[in-house]
């Protein structure tokens, strides 16, 4: 009770007078709902229009279409894996049951459930992702590529199983926004895809059941918006879905004001989470994907429906798709920056599908590829379906985008160091804010880290994200400073956590230098006051005819006790001598190596899945983790002389 008091006190401290009054507001309604449930409004005439238009199934390729039928027939068969846990119990799920720890999630109403509390409800990640209804838009699609009506039938049987069990208000799928966000718009979808099917109207529109749900989730995200510092991904999900339903399903007397609201809701967030640059403003690239996703999504509703939306949406999207197409490596993976939770916006394709090239595809149907950006080979659904809805992007003369590929994002704090060659070194470089907002709540502490790669395959790797609940040692390391590629001073972190999704005191960074005009050697310094009164500065030089990256990093002031880490990837092979380690790896078939030179000051060690404390990990995917080596060196800094560290790549 003592720590639950704790948080909130902290959590409080990150608010302001306006967001604490919205929140008491808050309160009071879910008291009052709780005895005071209204009924859904009577509809009469409700019909879907929003369809696609004839031709947008021909233009998907073949090859998407093999992989999302592959992936339909997985699920018809009760397959399916959620955040590394197979689940073969898909015919028939159970909504409330965490397979992990073999919990249910307790009855009752909404607001009452400790969803936080994995003893009592088990991990609510779980339980959520499977009720976001998007292996129902895979089922969905897979229906309108073949006509085949298992795959209906299978979806309005979930449908309305799920409608059944999880009455409005009542239990684990009424408490957070954007799990009500994303239904919305997997049901939208749902709806779109399964039209010409003969039971689609009876499932949705003239279903007072379907209406009922309908008309509740849009009420409850009208009534309950994330606000304030935490008006983060959330809140653009949320309108998004709240968006897209009161296009979509326009039938009840609150549609207009809905759709205004979320709209409007839409607009404000998106120019707000999103630097002028194009990147996301939480520096977690997985919620850059999320987020533009949502707003593809949508724009494609609004076209649909022929509402307008405003140009300042339509243009931060296109700087958010230039700003993706800059910084992916040459086998087109973005940075693994801040929290990753592989969240998703809309769904409609199956397993093997690249995300990132998806949504460049998307970003060249839409908005037109500029000459830099990476070419995309490969295919997917989802594109064809978008553009077939959203109206080309109109070109304006007070609209300008890159004419060369960007290296340094100034507002964002991020800098990517490019070798071209034989194989790309591709070095992402960190002298960001820490995180987004008061509470910074997918922010990592991982001032000056770097993380580098040699033709798409993690050398010195970003660790990952792995959990958020219910793990607390887990989710302390996974965004510690100790867990990135960094300095950490007498044994603390840069910024101070007050919990899993809470930072109170935050490091600030500022880029010194960033010269990314490839002429020679690319060039960026950077420090950060994480460690007051000392200031860690670190220098990073790629000579990319050397194939050598070298850092330089200098502690000013007292002397301190220096732990520095370097995480390798997955694939790589270390052989540590002394402060020498030889690094080995193949891709593509190809043997491959490298040389890390390390500081002499210091103490190296090799750690390798160790759990007590936790070190050298590697999350791929939220969820799961794997062993890989971690180099550590300790000692002493006195501010007398830096350490240097040289990567070289053979060959």
């Amino acid at each position: 009770m003592t720590m639950k008091a704790g948080w909130y006190v902290r959590r409080l401290s990150r608010m302001g007078p306006r967001e604490v009054g919205g929140r008491a507001v808050d309160t009071v309604r879910r008291r009052r709902w709780r005895s005071a449930r209204p009924t859904c409004p009577s509809v009469t005439g409700a019909r879907f229009t929003a369809v696609l238009p004839a031709q947008a199934i021909a233009a998907v390729p073949p090859d998407a279409a093999k992989r999302l039928i592959a992936e339909a027939d997985r699920l018809m068969d009760g397959h399916a894996e959620f955040f590394g846990v197979a689940r073969h119990d898909l015919v028939d799920p159970d909504w409330w049951c965490d397979p992990k720890t073999g919990r249910r999630a307790p009855w009752g109403y909404a607001f009452d459930v400790p969803y936080r509390d994995e003893e009592a409800v088990g991990d609510i990640k779980q339980i959520w992702e499977p009720s976001r209804h998007q292996y129902l838009t895979v089922l969905a699609a897979a229906y309108a590529l073949t006509r085949d009506e298992r795959y209906a039938e299978r979806v309005a049987q979930h449908l309305r199983s799920w409608w059944v069990a999880n009455p409005p208000l009542r239990g684990v799928h009424w408490i957070s926004g954007i799990e009500l966000g994303i239904r919305l718009l997997s049901w939208v979808w749902i709806r779109r895809l399964l039209d010409g099917w003969p039971g689609a109207a009876g499932l949705f529109e003239d279903n007072p059941v379907a209406r009922d749900q309908i008309w509740h989730h849009q009420r409850w995200l009208a009534a309950f918006p994330s606000r304030g510092s935490s008006a983060n991904n959330h809140v653009i999900a949320e309108a998004a879905g709240q968006f897209a339903a009161a296009c979509a399903f326009g039938w009840f007397p609150s549609s207009a004001r809905w759709r205004a609201d979320a709209l409007r809701s839409l607009e404000r967030h998106l120019r707000g989470n999103t630097f002028a640059s194009g990147l996301n403003r939480e520096l977690a690239t997985e919620y850059h994907g999320l987020v533009l996703e949502l707003g593809l999504a949508a724009v494609a509703e609004a076209d649909a429906a022929g509402v307008p939306v405003p140009a300042s949406v339509r243009l931060v999207l296109l700087r958010m798709t230039d700003a993706l197409a800059a910084v992916v490596d040459s086998r087109m993976r973005p940075p693994r920056q801040g929290d990753a939770d592989d969240g998703h916006g809309l769904v409609v394709d199956g397993a093997g599908t690249d995300r990132w090239a998806s949504l460049l595809a998307t970003g060249d149907a839409v908005f037109g590829r500029l000459a830099w950006w990476p070419v995309v080979t490969g295919t997917d659904v989802r594109t064809p379906l978008l553009a077939a809805l959203i109206r080309p992007y109109a070109k304006s003369g007070t609209v300008t985008r890159p004419s060369s590929r960007p290296g340094h994002f100034a507002d964002a704090g991020m800098t990517i160091l490019r070798g071209e060659g034989a194989g790309e070194i591709w070095c992402r470089c960190d002298g960001g804010p820490h995180g987004f907002l008061s509470i910074a709540a997918h922010a990592h502490a991982d001032a000056l880290s770097v993380e580098v790669r040699h033709d798409g395959v993690d050398v010195l790797a970003d660790p990952g994200t792995f959990c958020y609940h219910g793990q607390p040692e887990w989710r302390r390391y996974f965004r510690s400073t100790l867990g990135h590629n960094t300095l950490q001073l007498d044994g603390a972190d840069q910024s101070v956590s007050g919990g899993p999704f809470l930072w109170t005191r935050h490091a600030r960074s500022r880029v010194l230098v960033a010269d990314t005009s490839g002429a020679g050697v690319a060039r960026w310094c950077a420090e950060h006051d994480g460690y007051q009164p000392s200031v860690h500065r670190r220098r990073v030089e790629l000579t990319a005819a050397a194939k050598e990256l070298r850092l330089v990093d200098e502690v000013r002031g007292d002397c301190r006790a220096v732990r520095m880490a370097f995480h390798l990837g997955p694939a790589i092979t270390a052989d540590l001598v002394e402060n020498r380690a030889v690094l080995t790896w193949t891709r593509d078939g190809e043997d491959r190596s490298a040389e890390l030179d390390l500081p002499g000051q210091l103490t190296w060690r090799a750690h390798r899945g160790e759990t007590n404390p936790p070190l050298g990990w590697y999350s791929a995917g939220f969820g799961r983790k794997e062993p890989t080596t971690t180099l550590v060196g300790t000692g002493f800094a006195d501010g007398a002389q830096g350490f240097t560290t040289v990567l070289r790549f053979r060959g």
